[in-house]
């Protein structure tokens, strides 16, 4: 068996995406002992760096180990008892996901829902809140499945004032689209490294409001191993390894033992927040906005159809309908192995109707923009599709001539 080697690939997916070399290197990085006070220092920083992230001064902000839907479990099972009541809105596959977990942890679960490719207005919202009266209010910011992106602005002050707790899923959006989690009064905010952060699958950042997190610890139970003799209070939370109660433990002064901390993917998380900070978030959702918009355009000028409310389309996917008639999984088996770049297909009533073009992360740049365009070109072509020659990447090019910062 000889040893690995992958090969090289552009991801221009929904996610996961090319993590940047820096984060790479990072997670190369020696192993420590989880209580080594470097460690310990290290997560520190990670806190500190999160907070910058999702624009919060919540002390509660940390990673959870696993990939992002590690977080999203950890949030629902941690804030929703068994029997309380959860709205989720749904706009998309990432909706019903919230609610499948929302079911499982024993909510009774109560949706709205919207047709793929549109959004929920604060009225739509409220007027739910208001007749369900529900503990808990979820929702998905930007829905790959469907690339749309939730206006959340008014969301938390709402919850708010009928005195509800919310959750939002920014696993896809994060530093690619505005999120201000104290300004809009966001409770509990959780996503993913695998997306504009830049960086591989497998930790999963997450932030907890002071109400959030009174919640939590009043439902606070020590695994017995570690326990003082001291007894439990609350409902205890369902799951051990995503006991956010625990984890709070574990990350806070006390380091109290929970799981062991994976060193490398503590470093890479670290990583993707370091270059977030350096970069400036607001000038990272910029650039995402810039590229995501060229990519729009470059779609646009091969004479294909933008899928969705372009109003309010996440900056860093794209949906574009495929042409009728064109088998669209075996074109995009052609770009992989003719160019060597990946885009996605969609899911449920999206599957074969739609591909999704990521431009985010370290991929966010105008080479992996062009090259997409070019080789998309190239097997429409090859497809049969009448296009305009070089439509794709004029347009591109034209969009970053007219908005050249």
């Amino acid at each position: 068996m000889d040893q690995l080697n992958p090969p090289t690939r552009l991801l221009m997916g929904p996610g996961p995406i090319n993590a940047d070399p820096r984060v790479t290197r990072a997670m190369s990085s020696a192993l420590v002992g989880q209580f080594d006070p470097w460690m310990t220092a290290t997560m520190n920083e990670t806190m500190d760096l999160y907070r910058t992230v999702f624009g919060t001064k919540n002390w509660a902000t940390f990673v959870v180990d696993g990939t992002s839907r590690a977080a999203i479990e950890a949030a629902l099972v941690s804030i929703v008892e068994p029997g309380q009541k959860v709205l989720i809105a749904v706009m998309g596959r990432f909706g019903l996901l919230l609610k499948e977990i929302a079911e499982r942890v024993g909510a009774e679960v109560v949706t709205i829902e919207r047709p793929w490719g549109t959004v929920f207005t604060d009225a739509e919202i409220e007027e739910a809140i208001r007749a369900h009266q529900p503990a808990v209010f979820a929702t998905v910011q930007g829905d790959t499945a469907t690339t749309m992106n939730q206006p959340l602005a008014g969301i938390g002050a709402i919850c708010r004032k009928h005195g509800v707790l919310s959750y939002v899923d920014a696993t896809a959006s994060i530093v690619g689209n505005t999120l201000l989690t104290d300004e809009w009064d966001l409770d509990v905010v959780s996503c993913g490294l695998q997306k504009c952060l830049g960086g591989p699958s497998g930790s999963a950042p997450i932030t907890i409001s002071e109400r959030a997190r009174e919640v939590i610890e009043a439902r606070a139970h020590v695994e017995a191993g570690l326990s003082d003799g001291t007894a439990g209070q609350g409902v205890r939370i369902a799951s051990n390894y995503f006991d956010l109660g625990m984890l709070m433990d574990y990350w806070g002064p006390t380091r109290l033992n929970h799981h062991t901390e994976s060193a490398t993917m503590l470093y890479g998380a670290r990583e993707c927040a370091r270059l977030v900070a350096e970069e400036g978030v607001a000038q990272a959702v910029a650039r995402h906005a810039l590229h995501g918009a060229a990519m729009a355009a470059g779609l646009k000028g091969l004479g294909l159809e933008l899928f969705g409310d372009q109003a309010h389309r996440m900056n860093n996917v794209i949906g574009v309908k495929i042409p009728e008639g064109l088998p669209g999984d075996e074109l995009r088996a052609a770009l992989l192995e003719d160019f060597g770049i990946e885009i996605g297909t969609s899911f449920g009533p999206l599957a074969g109707v739609v591909w999704r073009v990521g431009v985010m992360g370290y991929n966010a740049r105008r080479d992996a923009v062009l090259a997409t365009l070019a080789g998309l070109e190239a097997e429409l072509r090859r497809f049969g599709v009448r296009v305009p020659a070089g439509g794709g990447v004029d347009a591109a090019l034209d969009h970053y001539r007219d908005n050249a910062r």
